[in-house]
C-alpha cells in the first residue's frame, strides 16, 4: 500500500530531523553556557572597576598610587571591552541556533501530523480492503464453489486452510500468479496439455491453466 511506503519515508525524515535537532540543542546550550560565563566575568570586571574607583579617595594622592590606579582601571577597561566584543558573535550564534531549533521543532511537528494522517488513511484503507476480501470470498463461495466438482473441491478446501485462503492461482504464460516461480519447459508442457485445474509443482496450490470460460 502507498501509505506504508509514505510512513517509512516520514519515519526516516523524523529520525533525520531528530538527529539534527539534538545537535542544534547541544550547540545552543554550549553557546548559552559561554555567554553566561562571559557575562559573569563582565559583571565582575565592572564591579571591580567601581571598587577601584571608590578606593581612589582613600589612597594617598601621590604619583605611585595614581599610576597604580590608572593601571588597574586601564586593565579592567580592556577586559570589559574584550568581553563586550566577544559577547556580540556569541549572541549572533545564539540567535541563529534558536531560529534553527524553532524550524526543526516545527518540521518535527509537521512530520508528526503527517504521520498521524497517513496512519489513519492506512488503517481506513486496510479496513476497506479487508471488507472487500470478505465480500469477494463470500461471492466466490456463493457463485463459484457450487460449480466445482467434489474431486476438485476437497483439495481446494485443504489448500485454502494451509495457504490462508490463497489456495488457487492462475497460470500466466509460464509463471504461476502467486508463487511466481517460472516453470521449466517440461513442466509447462505438462500443465498446459493437462486438465484445466492442476497442482502447482512448486508451491502445491491449485493452479488454473485455462480461463474459466474455456473449461466450464
Amino acid at each position: 500500500m502507498p501509505e506504508q511506503k509514505k510512513m517509512k519515508t516520514i519515519e526516516l525524515a523524523k529520525r533525520k530531523v531528530a538527529s539534527e535537532l539534538s545537535k542544534i540543542v547541544g550547540q545552543r546550550k554550549d553557546v548559552e553556557i559561554d555567554i553566561a560565563d562571559l557575562e559573569e566575568r563582565l559583571n565582575h570586571y565592572q564591579e571591580k572597576t567601581v571598587e577601584v574607583q571608590a578606593s581612589a579617595s582613600e589612597r594617598e594622592q601621590n604619583y605611585r598610587n595614581i599610576q597604580d590606579l590608572e593601571s588597574q582601571l586601564t586593565s579592567l577597561a580592556k577586559r570589559i571591552e574584550k568581553a563586550e566584543f566577544d559577547l556580540g558573535p556569541l549572541h549572533e550564534s545564539l540567535d541563529r541556533l534558536q531560529l534553527a531549533e524553532r524550524n526543526a521543532r516545527f518540521t518535527a511537528d509537521r512530520l508528526d501530523e503527517e504521520m498521524t494522517s497517513t496512519r489513519m488513511a492506512y488503517e481506513r484503507n486496510s479496513e476497506n480492503i479487508k471488507k472487500q476480501i470478505v465480500e469477494l470470498s463470500e461471492e466466490r463461495v456463493r457463485r463459484w464453489w457450487p460449480t466445482i466438482t467434489p474431486k476438485v473441491m476437497q483439495p481446494t478446501r485443504s489448500r485454502a486452510s494451509a495457504f490462508r485462503g490463497l489456495a488457487v492461482e492462475r497460470l500466466v504464460g509460464n509463471i504461476p500468479s502467486i508463487c511466481r516461480v517460472k516453470l521449466q519447459p517440461a513442466l509447462f508442457h505438462d500443465l498446459s496439455h493437462g486438465p484445466a485445474i492442476a497442482e502447482c509443482p512448486y508451491c502445491h496450490r491449485m493452479i488454473v491453466t485455462e480461463e474459466v470460460g474455456e473449461w466450464q
